[in-house]
């Protein structure tokens, strides 16, 4: 798993290298300052030679301070290694989430995608960072202090055999109890996410129908459910260091006791107990730093599975491996045979059997029930789902075999939910065609009406939107991102239920704008009201993922009873609202 996410550290192999170089030599330094201790007190001290002693002092502070440069520099390129893989491992997952089909988002969700582009990267750069540090200096100290303190004294190393293994086997199993925890804390994480991001995008509902008092408890309910789970976690992790440190004072307390039999009987020298002190104290603290490491290790991998998924998620809908097509001839449209559902393991399909055909430059309207298959079907032409039966054809070519950034660029769509970002009203414009001039923007603003709200604004199009156009009405949003799909110049604009918000008479205006300067344009209307679509080429009726009839407004007045009856009702309405 984690030679997975080599090819990302590539761009800092040097860092990495000085890194453990670094740890090395800074944990050299610090298993030969013992030595020099040794020989301060066994030569210096006990012979009184103060010349000796201090120049051994000197060379003491010098190998500190050299180990001092070490350990600094280590930090630096361990920095820039974790730091740097975990930068590689964002834009990866960011790059690949843009590859993934609607459907590819759906088995994620948002909020985990979220988390695993920041906590879990989070958890891996750290890992690295302190990592480099724990897994190279460790060992190395393990070993060495454990053949520089058997060289001392071999019979006091014996009690190593009997601590080591206790430690061992404590850390094992705490590693292999906590594993599983901290998996379930990273999906209480996502299902936290999952709550603020859901209150926060919908807060003016939520205010709305007085539900603050109710979104707190289920707020508090997902906390709880992450505290929970954190405390199971860390408790572990926690309880790992008792038990550690039980074994380590259990050790010296048998090493000082021994050690002072073998000094009284002149088996050892005081200089060398303390050096074996000091070389214990080093294997031990080495155990209990190979344990955080390891445990932390244990936390990244819950991580580095989860980044994995999305690295390696099989994006559904992808370019044609052979020769794409490169350009869209024209607007024509045509379903053969199409059925759809969103599950294919659904028993029912949302589309059924739809076989349709659309001249360029035409104007459609498509008319239905909710849940009739309005958005499924105009979803199928520029491939945001595939169809799973049949198939869309493009100016007379089968929409899979294009390259996906030409067919989207040829198709415009305004969905439903109207989406709008930070900055400017010109830089929202703007994603229609990066290169407008003013001219291109102030004929798109014509069109959609959208001139008419925005001379009146403070700054014009230079006023910033803020996040999702929270200071513009929803029939503004509308146009706004109206006049951007516009701005795009497409063979085929699609339109679902992007005028709702508008009144009828801006609605009338911005369908007048269409005949008038898109003509080459096929023009796919999806409306609930029919006025919006009744001087249409064609209207289509759906229901229940089927059409039921096709025609013109007077045609289907004629043969279709749903149309008429949506009509009447529309009609009796507005003579009631009169």
């Amino acid at each position: 798993m984690i030679k997975k996410l080599m090819p990302y550290m590539s761009k800092y192999k040097k860092a990495l290298g000085l890194a453990v170089m670094f740890a090395a030599l800074e944990a050299v330094f610090e298993l030969l300052i013992p030595l020099v201790m040794a020989r301060i007190v066994d030569v210096g001290i006990s012979t009184g030679d103060m010349s000796y002693t201090v120049m051994m002092g000197i060379l003491m502070v010098v190998m500190a301070l050299i180990s001092l440069s070490f350990g600094l520099a280590l930090s630096k390129y361990a920095a820039i290694a974790g730091q740097g893989l975990g930068a590689e491992l964002r834009e990866a997952e960011y790059r690949k989430i843009q590859t993934y089909s609607f459907k590819n988002i759906e088995k994620f969700s948002t909020a985990s995608l979220i988390t695993r582009l920041t906590t879990d990267v989070t958890a891996v750069q750290n890992a690295v960072t302190m990592g480099i540090k724990l897994l190279v200096r460790a060992p190395m100290m393990l070993i060495c202090a454990c053949i520089l303190a058997t060289l001392i004294s071999p019979k006091l190393a014996l009690i190593f055999l009997v601590s080591m293994p206790a430690l061992i086997c404590a850390i094992g199993f705490i590693i292999m109890k906590v594993r599983p925890k901290f998996e379930m804390m990273q999906k209480r994480i996502d299902q936290m996410n999952t709550t603020v991001q859901e209150n926060l995008v919908g807060i003016r509902v939520v205010k709305a129908f007085v539900r603050a008092k109710k979104e707190k408890e289920k707020f508090k309910k997902s906390n709880d459910e992450l505290r929970m789970a954190s405390e199971g976690a860390f408790s572990i992790v926690v309880f790992s260091m008792p038990v550690m440190q039980l074994v380590m004072f259990a050790s010296i307390i048998v090493i000082l006791w021994n050690g002072g039999h073998f000094v009284y009987n002149g088996e050892l020298t005081i200089g060398n107990l303390t050096s074996f002190v000091v070389y214990s104290n080093q294997i031990l603290i080495s155990l209990m730093m190979l344990a955080m490491a390891l445990m932390m290790i244990s936390r990244s991998i819950a991580s580095i599975a989860r980044i994995i998924e999305v690295l390696e998620e099989e994006v559904d809908i992808k370019n044609p491996e052979v020769s794409p097509i490169l350009e869209v001839k024209d607007g024509e449209i045509e379903f053969r045979n199409v059925s759809f559902k969103y599950e294919e393991d659904g028993d029912q399909n949302n589309l059924e059997n739809i076989n349709l055909k659309i001249k360029a430059g035409q104007t459609i309207g498509i008319i239905g029930g909710t849940g009739s298959g309005k958005t499924s079907l105009v979803q199928l032409i520029p491939r945001l789902y595939d169809v799973t039966q049949g198939e869309v054809l493009v100016g007379g070519v089968n929409v899979k075999d294009y390259e996906l950034e030409t067919l989207r660029n040829a198709v415009a769509m305004v969905l439903q939910k109207n989406t709008l970002f930070s900055g400017s009203i010109r830089e929202n414009l703007k994603w229609g065609n990066e290169n407008a001039t003013d001219e291109q923007i102030d004929k798109v603003c014509e069109a959609s009406c959208a001139n008419e709200f925005i001379s009146r604004l403070p700054g014009g199009l230079e006023m910033d939107l803020g996040q999702g156009g929270v200071n513009v009405s929803g029939g503004q949003k509308q146009r706004l991102c109206i006049a951007r799909a516009l701005l795009k110049e497409p063979k085929v604009l699609i339109l679902d239920d992007s005028t709702s918000a508008v009144d009828t008479a801006t609605d009338a205006k911005i369908r007048a704008a269409f005949g008038k300067n898109l003509n080459g344009t096929t023009k796919i209307i999806i409306a609930q009201r029919v006025n919006s679509i009744c001087e249409a080429d064609q209207i289509i009726v759906l229901d229940d993922g089927k059409i039921c009839a096709v025609g013109t407004h007077d045609e289907l007045m004629i043969h279709s009873e749903i149309y008429r009856d949506v009509y009447n009702s529309q009609q009796e309405g507005a003579g009631f609202s009169e």
